[in-house]
């Protein structure tokens, strides 16, 4: 398995080579003739027209990622809408790059943590919401209602900080709530949370609660 970067910007990003010694610098031109299925490709958005480009690498089997010096919400969306399974920040830490490239080699998907709350948000009111979720409610059943109101707040796409205001409580007991809540609906993560209630199933890695 191979790994490249893809940029039209800089040549050279020390972290991607301490991340990753033997990883590859290409152009778009030139990964469409080194590619095979399963190789990791990492995107900058400099790219020009790095979407349709995510979207072409995806659909000949790599395992692929955006990253970004300056990351976004909506830019997120789009690079997972888009099929990319990853999307970080250009200046990581090289052990967080080399994290989230075992994610989506393991076909999982990685976003930072401090978008990880929009993104569930956004993920929920994709497939269906409260609506979609209904089948589902009766598993609810089993939290406190301080637990369901984290819940709720958490699928609507609040962050920890948003819901300890929404509540009126300290973020360590949004934290608290949210572990007693993924502890007994068998999740792992917020989105775990989403994809269980919205009776869908897949990796995802979440940084932080």
């Amino acid at each position: 398995m191979a790994i490249y970067f893809i940029s039209q910007g800089r040549d050279e990003i020390p972290r991607w080579r301490e991340a990753f010694s033997d990883a590859r610098m290409i152009s778009p031109r030139e990964v469409g003739a080194r590619m095979v299925r399963g190789d990791g490709v990492w995107v900058m958005d400099d790219t020009q027209d790095w979407p349709t480009l995510v979207a072409e690498l995806q659909r000949r089997g790599a395992a692929v990622g955006v990253m970004s010096y300056s990351p976004s919400a909506a830019e997120a969306f789009r690079a997972l809408e888009n099929g990319a399974r990853a999307y970080v920040h250009a200046l990581s830490p090289p052990e967080l790059l080399r994290q989230a490239q075992l994610v989506i080699l393991n076909q999982g998907i990685w976003v930072p943590p401090e978008l990880m709350a929009r993104v569930v948000g956004g993920t929920f009111r994709a497939l269906g919401g409260l609506d979609q979720a209904q089948p589902q409610a009766e598993e609810l059943q089993a939290l406190t209602e301080r637990e369901r109101a984290v819940t709720q707040a958490v699928l609507e796409g609040q962050s920890n900080k948003e819901v300890a205001r929404t509540l009126g409580i300290t973020e360590r007991t949004v934290k608290a709530h949210l572990g007693a809540v993924f502890s007994k609906l068998g999740v792992r993560d917020r989105m775990q949370l989403v994809l269980r209630l919205a009776g869908q199933h897949t990796a995802i890695a979440d940084p932080g609660q």
